[in-house]
């Protein structure tokens, strides 16, 4: 694994091909052929049958996190979500996530058995929440109100104090022990804020491994984030998120004429090819760079990510923001990736607890519009969706950070990839519906921030663009197989992943306004001619060779 990370000095990085068909699936060997400086190939191997398999998401999260409750977290899913998508609890559910709870701080379960004091938070908040502002079709069932009557009186004696402020805040709930709730005033100011950016700021940097905190209610904290997402956040509560993003001032500047941010989920694709490298590989052969950002592995999803192939390639994924900039102005590779990790660590602590509360947190919305990196040249923001409610705050956080452009992309999975397949039934918007806006010359109207914008909304139907239907590649959380799409693309092989990329380059760049883009036929011409030429690939290359040199 050493040498698959970390390629030795000594190669050329000219050729990647990714390998792993073999009729034994238990005993697959994944393999990274590199070519010697004598044009020789030479072939790095690892089994995949290894403890730690590289090639599966699944792989990639921290071992010294602490994994919630399994019966819990169900139950999370079901309760901790939206007014209208809540799924009320059964009396035999309920009965069964209270018993584990009650058992669990009787201190009766060890180890990953344990309810962790961040899924109580979680779980009693969505309760509450549900009981006090929820519709009544998603308000507690008469299974949930039987079993909470039977188990109460026994939860009570045995819950700490902030959780039993959190399931009962004014002891109108649940009736006995309703003193304990409106009495509880909390640890410190940080367990009392009701300010987002105050609070994150109060309780961050946190640490969570081995199930230890630095001092912080995990079950407040918990409670706060996914409380705030049921609730629908405000915009002013969303904009207090960036703030949080801004916590170590001003950003590197590069030199560059154009930069895009994509915003891909953190939590990573779990089903479908995921194209967003490759596109930024496509897009810097002509001027165009990217900067791309997100962790290693996140929560809930724990999918394939790009800090995830890069590493699987043998990239090093730990540049600092600065080091970022250089690879964005660099000739030979014009994007650049940028791990939460390095760019925001408070943040990146978050991690243990978002998987504890299993829902995402706001956080989710608003780190998809972040600039680590910014540019002399005239800026743009992309980023994906999926559920009802969030196209118009994306938008608003991407003008607040005052970019010339802005995007959002309903993509499958949530991702900010438009596909090529047919238009099949959904819910509310379509797949490839696009929202956005762009910086226009002053003679266009006038928004109310004064800045001068052309917004546009449509549905990109990939057909009216010449390619033939097809169905978008799965990788099923596989990593080396989403490589070995994106690489066959970039070596030139046509097929579904191919136009997926150049779709998704050519036609966000006519969509964000850039240069030589206009026709948005010249834009995917240019988009393929990259491919083509062999250039594409090359930069990507050009970026792991890189990466072992920077300092």
């Amino acid at each position: 694994m050493r040498a698959l990370l970390t390629p030795e000095p000594t190669l050329s990085f000219s050729s990647i091909q990714i390998n792993s068909r073999n009729p034994n699936p238990s005993r697959t060997w994944t393999s990274l052929h590199f070519l010697n400086r004598d044009g020789r190939h030479r072939l790095l191997g690892l089994k995949e049958s290894d403890t730690r398999n590289p090639s599966l998401s699944s792989t990639y999260r921290n071992s010294k996190l602490l994994k919630p409750n399994q019966t819990v977290l169900e139950a999370q899913a079901r309760v901790c979500t939206g007014p209208t998508q809540t799924r009320p609890l059964s009396e035999e559910q309920t009965f069964k996530v209270l018993d584990t709870i009650l058992r669990s701080v009787r201190g009766e379960l060890k180890d990953e058995e344990q309810v962790s004091k961040a899924q109580l938070g979680a779980f009693f908040a969505g309760m509450t929440i549900r009981a006090n502002a929820f519709p009544e079709a998603t308000q507690w069932s008469e299974g949930e109100r039987c079993a909470m009557k039977k188990f109460w009186p026994l939860l009570v004696r045995a819950l700490p104090p902030d959780v039993i402020f959190i399931a009962d805040p004014e002891g109108s709930i649940m009736g006995l022990g309703s003193a304990v709730g409106p009495q509880f005033v909390g640890n410190g100011t940080s367990e009392m804020r009701l300010e987002t950016q105050g609070v994150l700021k109060d309780v961050l940097t946190l640490k969570l491994e081995d199930g230890k905190s630095n001092g912080v209610s995990e079950s407040l904290l918990s409670a706060f984030l996914i409380g705030q997402r049921m609730n629908r956040e405000t915009d002013r509560e969303l904009k207090a998120y960036c703030l949080a993003f801004d916590e170590l001032g001003p950003a590197p500047v590069a030199d560059v004429r154009s930069l895009t941010h994509y915003g891909e989920p953190y939590d990573g694709n779990t089903r479908y090819f995921r194209s967003t490298l490759f596109v930024a590989a496509v897009r810097s052969c002509y001027g165009e760079s990217s900067l791309l950002h997100g962790v290693e592995w996140m929560p809930p999803n724990g999918g394939v990510t790009e800090e995830q192939m890069l590493k699987f390639m043998g990239a090093k994924t730990n540049l600092s923001l600065h080091q970022g900039k250089k690879f964005i102005e660099a000739e030979e590779v014009g994007f650049a990736y940028i791990s939460k990790r390095e760019a925001r660590p408070s943040l990146y602590s978050l991690i243990g607890l978002r998987e504890q509360i299993k829902k995402r947190p706001s956080l989710a919305t608003t780190e998809k519009v972040q600039q680590f990196i910014r540019a002399k040249g005239r800026e743009s923001i992309v980023a994906g969706f999926y559920h009802e409610g969030y196209e118009e705050p994306l938008l608003m956080l991407m003008k607040r950070r005052g970019v010339h452009s802005g995007l959002v992309v309903k993509g499958e999975e949530g991702a900010l990839s438009m596909t090529t397949r047919l238009r099949s039934a959904s819910k509310g918007l379509p797949v490839n519906h696009c929202s956005g806006f762009r910086s226009v010359g002053i003679e266009s109207a006038c928004e109310v921030d004064g800045v001068s914008r052309q917004s546009f909304r449509l549905e990109v139907n990939a057909m009216d663009y010449g390619f033939e239907p097809t169905d978008t590649p799965r990788t099923n959380r596989s990593v080396s197989k989403n490589i070995e799409l994106g690489l066959a693309a970039l070596r030139g092989e046509k097929g579904p992943a191919y136009d997926r990329i150049v779709l998704n380059a050519g036609i966000v760049d006519h969509l964000l306004g850039c240069d030589g883009a206009e026709d948005v036929s010249l834009a995917l011409e240019r988009a393929k001619e990259a491919i083509d030429s062999g250039k594409a690939h090359k930069r990507l290359l050009n970026y792991i060779k890189m990466s072992h040199k920077v300092k």
